[in-house]
């Protein structure tokens, strides 16, 4: 009975297995002219579909409605590629394709490599990219974030020097209290001199003054959820909902009907802001598309760029309905190519991989030894986690535990996430910031950047029980991003004991453990002078009631962003706290061993990075009551006194630390 179970389960997965076709024995296409080349003496056309029987490209005049002007069929090529050539200046013209696979023409589609398109992303564009470089273009150049040497005056760019902070096209000035013309566009990040109503710089100009280096721009692709012809009725999305990956989003351009239009925005965009000092990092989300039966790859080539669970059916490790299969290669080809793009096209200065963990290790790392030798202070991160369960083992994707095996590429610390704030899956859990006990160990594991430490106690960690990265750089210590509830909600939700004023100290350590913690820094927009989203937690869709950045806040919590400031100063002004590597950290970094409980206390060697502050004493105190601590032997210099920049006389023997404080000193 066992052997005819066993016989009859075995059938059953051969069978459901021969119901996906085997994508191994597709064949690759190396060449580098898929999609569309242009030239004015004609324009040639090239897809890749293996499995299609017939093909055909379609032109139109307008980017929706109306009739075809012309359907030519396309003529079977190698490696699986079907091509065509319409002779003479075709600018301007709109196309898709369609193909006839199993006895049936499937649906107009553009291909998935169009680099512009009409209103709604629903047909690509004949087009000639030298006329979407705006003035000046040709002189753009990506600005240094890292510090000069001491000995050359040259600046040197580590990974570990960038402060990253997210940003939402639209969330940026849409508010009128932005000041900014151009409203939930691109060209809002290019108005200089803006101010809110209290007269504090907004947009470009706070994001200036704040000191940070890389604006991390949530999708700007072209993606669904948008309307792009109903743009006077409100709408909002995050832009999780990929559609063209290689053309920007038309409802952030000034004229979404016109291809040329959002390509030169979304350049003047990163124009200015390298002008301004300012790199830019592209939210990238390749591990799902929109739609799955019906999107762009599926319909020309089925099946084939996602993941298929055993019975044939669309697995689904991203929880939107798909999972694509960066494994496959013309699925790794294709991302590749696309980041190769938007940096040698629009000079992106970095990639932000959602759900990377969906993605390949073989893969990531392919695109980063690319993208280093395109530009090499590129900064590559993504989320090291799924959203459900994958077909390809883990062991082969680029999780969080696997990120020792990444090359120069970074995961976000969801322990020290959590382990400031609380559980993002438990609202009402607090954190180390908010006063929970037991998060010590969770907290020296994130002020050394998942590293292995000899002073840490692995056991005790919230989540990871062993390090996980090898270097420094392969890690992004933060405490909020877009998804789940924004810091200051958070702290709401899980202290309701707790007045403003004392939330505000929880805040301000929060912010202090990030930016004063080994690894790279990230903040989320609007962190700096205690945004809220009214207690939204998953706000992608919930308007600009919620998301948009209210500039009033600045003017309100001025004390606050003063205090942010001071320390991204501070942080940029000393390698001590953006060590280089997991050697340095280990050796300069030493925790105190008797503290009180819910305090963490450490001294940094600065001497030993060649910092002019020669030795740091950091202390953080999570508790809701005072605390007292040993400072080191010798005499202090303050820079942090309970959460607060002060200049008090220095100090020696026993420090007292306030509830929800964090203590900067140093000797000189």
């Amino acid at each position: 009975m066992k052997q005819f179970l066993i016989f009859t389960l075995l059938s059953m997965t051969l069978s459901l297995r021969a119901q996906i076709p085997d994508f191994s024995k597709y064949p690759v296409y190396n060449g580098d002219d898929l999609g569309l080349r242009y030239s004015t003496a004609g324009s040639n056309f090239r897809i890749w579909s293996p499995a299609a029987e017939k093909a055909e490209l379609i032109l139109y005049t307008k980017g929706s409605g109306g009739e075809p002007v012309q359907r030519i069929n396309m003529i079977r090529s190698e490696a699986g590629t079907w091509t065509a050539e319409v002779k003479g200046d075709q600018k301007g013209q709109f196309y898709v394709f369609r193909v006839f696979v199993n006895g049936k023409w499937n649906q107009e589609v553009p291909d998935p490599y169009a680099k512009m398109v009409g209103v709604n992303g629903r047909r690509g564009v004949v087009a000639d990219l030298s006329v979407t470089d705006p003035k000046g273009w040709e002189k753009d150049r990506s600005p240094d974030f890292g510090s000069k040497d001491p000995v050359t005056k040259k600046v040197i760019n580590q990974k570990t020097d960038a402060i990253i902070y997210e940003l939402h096209v639209r969330d940026a000035s849409i508010d009128k209290s932005s000041g900014i013309k151009m409203k939930g566009k691109f060209l809002g990040l290019t108005e200089k001199g803006t101010k809110n109503p209290a007269g504090l710089t907004t947009g470009i100009d706070h994001l200036k003054e704040l000191g940070v280096t890389h604006i991390h721009l949530l999708p700007s692709y072209d993606f669904y959820t948008v309307d792009e012809s109903k743009l006077d009725s409100p709408q909002y999305n995050w832009g999780y909902d990929p559609l063209n990956y290689n053309a920007p989003e038309g409802s952030y351009s000034t004229n979404p009907d016109d291809g040329v239009t959002r390509i030169r925005e979304f350049k003047e965009l990163i124009k200015t802001m390298h002008a301004n000092g300012l790199r830019v990092v592209m939210d990238v989300v390749y591990n799902h598309t929109m739609f799955t039966e019906t999107s762009w790859f599926n319909q020309i080539a089925p099946g084939y760029y996602y993941r298929q669970k055993l019975d044939g059916s669309f697995s689904d490790a991203t929880a939107c309905g798909n999972e694509t299969a960066s494994e496959r290669p013309m699925m790794r080809k294709f991302i590749l190519e696309s980041v190769k793009y938007w940096v040698n096209e629009f000079h992106v200065d970095g990639f932000r991989f959602d759900l990377m963990g969906v993605h390949d290790i073989e893969t990531m790392n392919l695109i980063s030894r690319e993208l280093h030798a395109l530009k090499p202070d590129i900064l590559l991160y993504g989320e090291g986690w799924t959203a459900g369960s994958s077909p390809l083992p883990d062991t082969l994707r680029a999780l969080k535990k696997n990120a020792h095996l990444l090359d120069r590429i970074a995961v976000f610390s969801d322990d020290i996430r959590d382990g400031i704030k609380g559980s993002v899956f438990i609202h009402d859990e607090k954190g180390f910031a908010s006063g929970k006990k037991g998060l010590e160990e969770t907290m020296k594991f994130g002020v050394t950047a998942a590293l292995k430490h000899p002073q840490v106690d692995y056991t005790k960690i919230n989540y990871s029980k062993a390090p996980y990265a090898k270097e420094p750089h392969q890690v992004v210590s933060y405490c909020e991003c877009h998804d789940n509830h924004v810091l200051w909600d958070k702290l709401a939700i899980s202290a309701p004991e707790a007045t403003k004023a004392q939330r505000t100290e929880m805040h301000k350590l929060s912010l202090t453990i990030v930016l004063s913690s080994q690894g790279i820094s990230f903040l989320h927009a609007g962190t700096e002078f205690l945004r809220t989203k009214y207690g939204v937690e998953n706000s992608f869709n919930s308007g600009d009631s919620i998301n948009a950045i209210n500039w009033n806040l600045k003017t309100e919590n001025k004390a606050v962003f003063d205090y942010v400031q001071s320390l991204i100063k501070m942080r940029k002004a000393h390698p001590a706290f953006r060590m280089t590597s997991a050697e340095e950290i280990s050796r300069n970094i030493i925790f105190q061993e008797k503290v009180a409980p819910q305090v963490v206390a450490y001294t940094i060697n600065g001497a030993g990075v060649k910092d002019r502050w020669k030795k740091i004493f950091v202390v953080f105190n999570g508790s809701t009551h005072s605390t007292s601590t040993k400072l080191p032997a010798g005499t202090w210099k303050i820079f942090i006194a309970d959460n607060a920049v002060k200049v008090l006389k220095p100090i020696s023997g026993t420090l007292t630390v306030k509830p929800s404080s964090s203590w900067i000193l140093f000797q000189e």
